[in-house]
């Protein structure tokens, strides 16, 4: 049986590779990676669906456009909006959405009709009937949410508010620390939303092992360590700060 997760998109994204090898002898006017159980979003003149790692078409149902499967579903856009799918190209429930993400912690990023963001299940039912100017997908039990007045915060898995702090951005945690964006500038918090320094920067990256790349506001780029202190200067300034 062909290993299709050593299968890779070939250039011009007409098929795939194995070893360097066409896996298949389909031609598609496009194709995207393979993801679990096994199946691949691709689109010729019939429309576009999931082949096989032998190129044959998984289902006989068409779209306008699919992309990969994640937790057993995969999001696909249809004649009457968008859902997602199963396997075998069936509907993972009734309801057409105006977009949809990806699952994620069997949670998934969708746009109702009237252009509010929500998350649902795997039954497609709304996780708290609520939805926001924006939502972001869970990360290790954590999304971040767009409220009515702009600004964001984080919520739980089941909807509930994490912590009480608001700002104009935000990211969701990695590694216990997210990226965040008041009226001074960008920063790092804690679980708890609370600042892990006073300085504020123009761009900052996440933390890796402890340290993070930002940028100041006259475009100097450093390294920071978790207190927000330099430890190594990457460009100098290129502009007057003031």
């Amino acid at each position: 049986m062909t290993n299709w997760a050593l299968m890779q998109v070939a250039p011009g994204a007409t098929h795939h590779i194995l070893n360097g090898e066409p896996a298949y002898a389909q031609r598609f006017d496009a194709v995207l990676k393979f993801h679990a159980p096994g199946l691949a979003p691709a689109r010729n003149a019939s429309g576009a669906f999931h082949i096989r790692p032998d190129g044959e078409s998984a289902y006989a149902a068409r779209f306008l456009r699919t992309f990969g499967y994640y937790e057993g579903r995969a999001s696909a856009h249809s004649q009457t909006g968008w859902l997602h799918v199963l396997a075998d190209g069936s509907a993972a429930y009734k309801t057409r959405w105006d977009f949809c993400g990806n699952f994620q912690e069997g949670r998934s990023v969708v746009r109702d009709r009237a252009g509010r963001y929500l998350h649902i299940r795997l039954d497609g039912s709304s996780v708290t009937g609520k939805a926001y100017r924006y939502v972001g997908d869970y990360r290790d039990g954590i999304a971040v949410v767009q409220g009515d007045d702009g600004l964001h915060t984080h919520i739980d898995l089941d909807g509930r508010t994490v912590h009480g702090s608001r700002f104009l951005d935000l990211d969701v945690f990695h590694k216990g620390a997210a990226r965040a964006r008041d009226q001074a500038g960008w920063h790092h918090v804690d679980i708890q939303g609370r600042s892990l320094y006073r300085h504020r920067f123009s761009a900052v990256e996440a933390f890796y092992n402890g340290q993070a790349r930002v940028e100041r506001v006259d475009g100097s780029l450093l390294v920071v360590d978790e207190a927000g202190e330099p430890i190594v200067e990457l460009r100098s300034a290129l502009r007057n700060a003031g």
